[in-house]
């Protein structure tokens, strides 16, 4: 085997199949830059919610040979082996490199074990199977890490807080968690891109909440966390920022103890401050703000659940993050000028931080419910309110 990476910025890639091996390979397709075309009757639900912000095209039915025309990879992930066969065939006929998933050896290129040491990528193949080069790539990884020994023993949970979703943004040692894990609790902010490095026989699980949408329990999420460690497995959480920044992570934390399960935290970054920084704006500045204050918008001012004191806020004269208010933003803006807060204080709203979709929105105060909307803000999106948010400084 000749041994090669692709430049797949702005190609075009079929990958045919919706299931756990797709899901494990598009979003690392998607962190390349390439254009993805997914052929499946079905989605995984974490494909399922890419799709639906448009970061990839699906055609909903089963995979064709025409598919194969313009592209320049094929990656045949379906559960029907003559369905492979055929785009394999189709793919050798136009000299296009083809993967598959269920017979190595009838592909024209393999899926390598991959891995990450800051700017260094690692691919490992072998002709043993994805989990002898999987072994591989972690003995590189901690060679080069000189940290073996920080993987959770079994029966542990480790949560994991996966920063505001750029996987380079992930610390290292939740990458290594993620490499050592025998399954991964996962939501739809989570780098997704790094489940590709969870060990070949590790299950994945979507557990993720999507606004107005489809929605995970938070018992059901405990109950999962606790029922796969105490079968002695070691199990991951991972989710977008830092778990105990609103990401519910304390309350598995008290569900795993009160259950008697070891809980081990990787901490990540959080988007309260990731967010701002990636769009230029510092939360403080020692001639505009000496602090900050973190809230959540999810539940609007005035709601008997609200226990956030936004006319003191209104007054503080620090800077404003607002995490989850995008529903809501109009009336906490009101809420915050009827409080004493200048109509013309400089507000920015950053959609999909540390994507390649990533947007800055900036307006007045009076003003930045309007604009959102007019612009189509959905979630993620951090709210900055403040005179920080005048600034850019990239």
């Amino acid at each position: 085997m000749y041994l090669s990476g692709l430049v797949l910025a702005g190609r075009r890639v079929l990958v045919a199949g919706g299931g756990r091996v797709a899901a494990r390979r598009v979003p690392a397709l998607l962190e390349a830059g390439a254009v993805v075309h997914l052929v499946a009757p079905e989605l995984a639900p974490e494909l399922a919610a890419l799709a639906a912000t448009d970061r990839l095209a699906w055609s909903q039915r089963a995979v064709r040979e025409s598919d194969c025309d313009g592209v320049w990879l094929v990656l045949a992930l379906t559960d029907e082996p003559e369905a492979n066969a055929m785009l394999a065939a189709a793919a050798e006929s136009q000299r296009i490199f083809c993967v598959r998933a269920d017979a190595a050896e009838g592909g024209t290129a393999w899926t390598p074990a991959t891995g990450r040491v800051g700017d260094l990528h690692l691919g490992v193949v072998s002709g043993s199977g994805p989990r002898t080069a999987a072994r591989a790539r972690d003995v590189a990884v901690w060679s080069l890490t000189g940290d073996p020994d920080v993987d959770a023993p079994a029966g542990w949970v480790t949560l994991v807080g996966g920063g505001p979703g750029d996987p380079a943004l992930l610390t290292d040692g939740g990458r290594r968690a993620v490499r050592a894990a025998d399954v991964v609790l996962y939501d739809r902010l989570a780098p997704l891109a790094v489940l590709a490095e969870a060990p070949p026989g590790a299950e994945l699980v979507d557990v993720g909440k999507v606004p107005r949408g489809r929605h995970t329990p938070q018992e059901a999420i405990n109950d999962l966390l606790v029922q796969h460690a105490q079968a002695g497995r070691r199990v991951v959480r991972l989710k977008g920022g830092d778990s105990f920044v609103f990401g519910r992570g304390g309350e598995e934390a008290q569900a795993c103890t009160a259950a008697g399960v070891p809980v081990r935290v990787v901490p990540g970054v959080s988007s309260a401050v990731a967010a701002p920084a990636l769009a230029g704006i510092p939360v403080t500045h020692r001639t505009l703000s000496q602090g900050f204050t973190v809230v959540s918008g999810h539940v609007p001012p005035g709601d008997p659940r609200s226990d956030v004191d936004w006319v003191a806020h209104a007054r503080s004269r620090t800077t404003l993050v607002i995490l989850m208010g995008v529903a809501n933003l109009d009336t906490i803006c009101r809420t915050l000028q009827e409080a004493g807060l200048a109509p013309d204080t400089p507000v920015a709203v950053v959609t999909d931080a540390g994507s390649p979709q990533m947007r800055v929105l900036r307006a007045r105060l009076a003003d930045i419910a309007a604009v959102s909307a007019a612009a189509g803000v959905e979630p993620p999106a951090v709210t900055v309110i403040g005179e920080v948010a005048a600034l850019n400084l990239l």
